[in-house]
């Protein structure tokens, strides 16, 4: 087996000028590895290799290249080059591609396109954003039902190269409804002389050109399918999605909800892609709403300023406290939106996601209450007797107690804002761990402060 030039030697080929060699060895390449080393590569060595590559593995790359790396080459290669590829891309890709660019760009490139494409490539744009239009291709095989086995065979030998995929077959009548999907499996273990309508039983799984894509994730997921069919209101077939172009979704939703949980807007391009002014942008806004948020726990703070002064020792244990109630706000909002994201449960599963998380926070919260009693206890006891004075005890019990409310408070908040954020239609990974934490902190203050003027009442209070 023939090992492939590393990256350094291909920079040296480039640099030595064997063009001619290098482009005998890239088209030993795989799109996936041609794919790594351009993007390995600097600006110039990337364009290069690019241009040494033939139209149908050039179009492959480019299909899979990173969205800066594909404006890089828009901007640099010929209007010729570029018109070849974007009319041997799947419609699908090219769509997507379109979506990112600026509107002149986008029409200059239209142009480009030839009759057929840029029907089909308008008419797949027209969609609204993030509809399942965008994603779907007009690429499939569609059959009749009073056809043979032997007649779908020889028309996919005829027309099958422009298939997305071959994996099903879809049944449709004169009209162009959609009234059956077969796996391509039966036609290759069927008789020749089989008919179609012998091998159809009208149970198949669809999606609506005006769903969205989200909700088409969930339907790949549920069904195990490699593609599945689009149609309009009526039921005529337009297209199919491959799961190729619904992986591609889940990423971006996946990315964009970590983006919000960390606490900043998501972004619009990849990281090192977006610019330093973009990136405050996004982060600017969500951490000027943080400060104002966490200035209430001053204003909290302020509100017991006697009760510290009475009693200075309380205000060893305030960070202990926010911070035990922020950690268990986190975790059960990013538990409960990764499980909504997953399709786990919906808004209406509210009760039981409730009543999980009081016995969950009243567990926590007594572990944790425990562990921070006993750091009293022990501290007082055996390494400073002094140090929590005369009443350590009652100051123990005040902790204890004090954590049990705090986290039970931060595992309710935490799972239950994402549920009615998506109960009012919003996106729940808004209610990111940052912003849980600060609401938290604040009224974990009053419950700590609430706590410490009934046990220490008559005392230190």
């Amino acid at each position: 087996m023939n090992q492939h030039p590393t990256t350094d030697q291909i920079t040296s080929l480039i640099q030595e000028g064997e063009f001619f060699k290098l482009k005998e060895i890239l088209k030993g390449f795989e799109p996936s590895e041609l794919v790594a080393l351009i993007e390995a590569e600097e600006e110039r060595e990337q364009l290069i290799i690019f241009r040494l590559l033939p139209l149908r593995l050039a179009t492959q790359v480019f299909e899979y290249l990173e969205l800066d790396v594909q404006k890089h080459f828009l901007a640099n290669l010929t209007q010729e080059k570029i018109s070849d590829i974007l009319n041997e891309m799947s419609p699908d890709d090219r769509t997507a591609l379109l979506e990112f660019l600026p509107d002149d760009f986008v029409k200059e490139l239209i142009q480009t396109l030839s009759e057929p494409e840029r029907k089909v490539t308008l008419q797949l744009l027209g969609y609204p954003e993030y509809s399942v239009g965008r994603l779907m291709t007009p690429d499939y095989i569609a059959i009749r039902e009073n056809w043979t086995v032997q007649q779908v065979l020889d028309y996919i030998r005829r027309h099958g190269g422009q298939s997305e995929t071959l994996s099903v077959l879809y049944v449709t009548d004169m009209r162009g409804v959609l009234i059956d999907d077969i796996r391509i499996r039966e036609f290759l273990l069927s008789p020749p002389e089989r008919r179609v309508s012998e091998l159809m039983d009208r149970r198949y799984v669809k999606l609506n050109a005006m769903q969205d894509q989200e909700a088409a994730i969930d339907v790949f997921r549920k069904n195990d399918r490699v593609a599945l069919p689009v149609v309009n209101d009526e039921g005529v077939l337009f297209g199919i999605v491959t799961i190729d172009d619904i992986l591609d979704i889940r990423e971006e939703e996946d990315t964009e909800d970590i983006q919000k949980l960390g606490g900043s807007e998501a972004l619009d391009e990849p990281y090192l892609a977006t610019s330093i002014w973009g990136m405050i942008k996004k982060r600017a806004g969500w951490l000027v709403i943080l400060l104002l948020g966490e200035m209430l726990t001053t204003s909290a703070m302020h509100h017991f300023e006697d009760d510290l002064q009475r009693a200075a020792v309380l205000g060893l244990f305030i960070p202990l406290i926010i911070s035990a109630g922020g950690n268990a706000g986190s975790q059960a909002t990013s538990l409960i939106i990764r499980a909504m994201s997953l399709g786990e449960f919906t808004v209406g599963g509210w009760a039981l996601v409730l009543r999980r998380e009081l016995l969950s926070g009243l567990a926590l919260g007594g572990i944790l209450g425990v562990v921070g009693a006993m750091r009293i206890v022990l501290w007082a006891k055996y390494i400073d007797p002094g140090y929590f004075g005369p009443y350590w005890q009652l100051i123990a019990v005040t902790v204890g107690f004090s954590l049990l409310g705090i986290v039970l408070w931060g595992a309710l908040s935490g799972a239950m804002l994402p549920i009615l954020l998506k109960r009012l239609g919003l996106d729940p990974a808004t209610s990111s761990a940052p912003f849980v934490a600060t609401l938290v902190d604040v009224t974990g203050l009053i419950i700590y402060f609430s706590v410490a003027t009934l046990v220490l009442r008559g005392t230190l209070l």
